[in-house]
C-alpha cells in the first residue's frame, strides 16, 4: 500500500512514456511543489470532467505514477513540467483531504500472466514488424526508427504511437497481460498496414 497525490486528467500516462504538463491551478501547483520538496511521484488517473462529472476516486480505478524529470518555473505561480511514466497502480482508498489535492492509497498492479520467455519475444517481434510496416507506409516516414527494446515490455514503448480514443487507450493500461496487449496492438496496426493498401512495400 502507498499513499500518493492524485492528478485527475483527460490523459492515459504509459509506463515509460514521457508527458509535458502545464501546472497552473493553485492545488496542483501545491502538489508539485510538496512533490519536488519530498522527492516523492504522483499518480495520474484517466478522468474526463464533462464526460465522467467530479472525480470520486472510485476503488479499483487505475492510472499510472508519474516521476516528476524537469521542472520549469513560469509567472503566476504556474509551471512547466516533464513527468514519465512510472509502475500502474489501483486506489484502494481516498483519504481525508489533508490538501488541496486529492491522496488516496494505492496497490500496485502487475501483469497475471507471463509467457515463456521465447514465446513473449516473438510475439513482440511480429507486432514490432507490424509498427514497422504502418510507419514505412506513411508518406513522410521518419529517417530513423525509434529504438525499441524487445528484451522488456514492448506493448508500453509502442502503446504512445496509437493516437486513438482515450478510452481504448485505459483500457489498455488496464490489461494484465503483455500477450493481450501486443494483441490489441497487432489489430489496430493490421487495421492500418490494410488501409494503405497498394501504397505499402
Amino acid at each position: 500500500m502507498q499513499q500518493v497525490p492524485l492528478f485527475p486528467l483527460p490523459l492515459v500516462l504509459y509506463p515509460g512514456a514521457p508527458a509535458p504538463l502545464h501546472i497552473f491551478e493553485p492545488r496542483y501547483r501545491q502538489m508539485v511543489s510538496d512533490c519536488i520538496d519530498d522527492g516523492r511521484d504522483f499518480g495520474i488517473v484517466y478522468h474526463d470532467p464533462d464526460e465522467h462529472g467530479p472525480f470520486l476516486m472510485e476503488r479499483g480505478r487505475v492510472g499510472t505514477l508519474a516521476r516528476i524529470e524537469e521542472h520549469r518555473v513560469l509567472p503566476e505561480g504556474r509551471s512547466l513540467i516533464l513527468v514519465r511514466g512510472g509502475s500502474r497502480f489501483s486506489i484502494d482508498s481516498d483519504r481525508e483531504m489533508e490538501h488541496l489535492y486529492y491522496e488516496a492509497d494505492v496497490l500496485p498492479i502487475d501483469d497475471e500472466t507471463w509467457p515463456r520467455p521465447d514465446a513473449i519475444r516473438e510475439a513482440r517481434l511480429r507486432t514490432l514488424e507490424l509498427f514497422t510496416a504502418v510507419i514505412e507506409a506513411l508518406d513522410e516516414s521518419p529517417e530513423d526508427m525509434p529504438a525499441f527494446d524487445v528484451d522488456r515490455d514492448l506493448s508500453f514503448q509502442l502503446a504512445p504511437a496509437v493516437h486513438i480514443d482515450l478510452r481504448w487507450q485505459q483500457s489498455f493500461l488496464e490489461l494484465r497481460s503483455e500477450t493481450d496487449r501486443l494483441e490489441r496492438l497487432d489489430a489496430v496496426f493490421q487495421a492500418a498496414v490494410e488501409a494503405r493498401g497498394p501504397d505499402i512495400g
